[in-house]
């Protein structure tokens, strides 16, 4: 590698920090990138908090003020893993300022921001500058396969696909408050956080657009414990809000709602944080006149494929193991059968990112396809508020039909 290092500024440092810090510094080690990369600093409100974040993740200083960092003619690239209430001025001011831009998921709280955030990734790439948006699960080796598979016709023409992704952590009733479960910081609750991963995986792997939904959204625990200085902390028993000492979930804590693909094919989708004894299972399976893929990210290796074009005699879903070189990213790692991680994808996804930028091409998933997820989001909250059976999702306003 001879040119200039790509230098980077990641806003943010909380648990996606930590993981997009371990791909900034894997990538330029287990890959021949086309461009160097160097983790110059990372950016938090915590003075204290951030040096130390910058002292344990690698990065070569901290600060406490994006703006300014933004501005440096230093940085080449601004990482974005705040919560979703900043993604939309970060951004935007970053492309305006002409930084290549990776934002974590899903790209906004609403439809506005994110198609502002667009409309600024395309001015952007008008004069080369490049946006992605950290939808990390395609970066697994064995959905990027899967994905490939599809394409080839291995499952034929898709009739149905089920996609889900289920937690627990929230099962308890005295889980504190934290920002994700404020609308004004998250956006939306297990819909916009771990929903949009499922939308966004079954738009990339099928290459077809989830173009009108049907769903419910609700929230099962309606108020939890606040902590210390808590910004809700006044609320008090009577308020019609919150109980002394707790606060209000203003989010949702599961989804559950039909999609209809462009094909006219049917989706079901399910997000909830109350699956109790799933801890971050994400799953698909893609069913199609030829065949099925499944996969879990539980057993993020595995690969399952059912053939109904062998003989009947020998039908049945067959294991495939992810890990030879011929699969996607997995010849930069180790030889087969020894494991890859979670952490994985976010190095896959810093290549990919740093590729694009050096060869001067957009990236995938761009802010457009950002946008397309955030559309069905609001869709999905449209049907349940309105309870309608279907709501359409296109470039002007979410209509309901069928």
């Amino acid at each position: 590698m001879t040119a200039r290092p790509l230098r980077v500024a990641m806003i943010g440092y909380g648990f996606m920090g930590a993981a997009h810090s371990v791909g900034w510094r894997q990538a330029p080690r287990m890959f021949a990138l086309p461009q160097p990369v160097e983790m110059a600093v990372v950016v938090g409100r915590n003075g204290q908090a951030v040096a130390d974040a910058a002292a344990r993740w690698g990065w070569q200083e901290s600060a406490t003020d994006w703006r300014e960092v933004i501005a440096r003619d230093d940085i080449d690239i601004v990482d974005i893993v705040t919560p979703g209430d900043s993604h939309a001025e970060i951004a935007i001011a970053a492309l305006d300022a002409g930084k290549h831009v990776l934002c974590e998921k899903p790209l906004a709280n609403t439809v506005d921001e994110a198609e502002r955030m667009a409309d600024a990734a395309a001015r952007a790439a008008a004069r080369g500058i490049r946006s992605m948006v950290g939808f990390t699960y395609r970066r697994v080796p064995a959905v990027t396969f899967l994905r490939d598979l599809i394409a080839q016709g291995a499952v034929g023409k898709i009739a149905q696909v089920r996609a889900a992704y289920r937690q627990d952590w929230l099962v308890d009733p005295e889980m504190p408050l934290a920002w994700r479960l404020q609308k004004e910081h998250a956006g939306s609750g297990a819909l916009g956080d771990i929903g949009a991963h499922i939308v966004d995986m079954t738009q990339f792997v099928t290459g077809l657009e989830v173009t009108a939904v049907s769903g419910v959204v609700d929230t099962i625990v309606k108020e939890r414990p606040l902590e210390g200085d808590h910004p809700s902390l006044s609320l008090s028993k009577g308020s019609g809000t919150a109980s002394e000492g707790y606060g209000e979930v203003t989010v949702d804590d599961i989804a559950l709602f039909t999609g209809r693909l462009s094909t006219g094919a049917l989706v079901s989708f399910e997000a909830t944080r109350f699956a109790t004894g799933r801890k971050n299972d994400l799953s698909i399976e893609v069913s199609g006149d030829k065949g099925a893929l499944r996969f879990d990210l539980e057993d993020l290796n595995t690969l399952w494929f059912y053939d109904r074009t062998a003989p009947e005699s020998t039908q049945g879903f067959t294991r495939i193991l992810v890990t030879e070189a011929s699969h996607p990213y997995v010849d930069a790692w180790w030889p087969a059968g020894h494991m890859l991680g979670y952490e994985h994808g976010f190095t896959h996804q810093v290549v990919d990112l740093v590729t694009a930028i050096a060869e001067d091409n957009d990236p995938q998933p761009g802010f457009a396809e950002g946008l397309s997820v955030q559309r069905v989001l609001a869709a999905v909250e449209r049907s349940s508020a309105d309870g309608s059976a279907w709501v359409r999702i296109g470039a002007g306003a979410l209509t309901p039909g069928g």
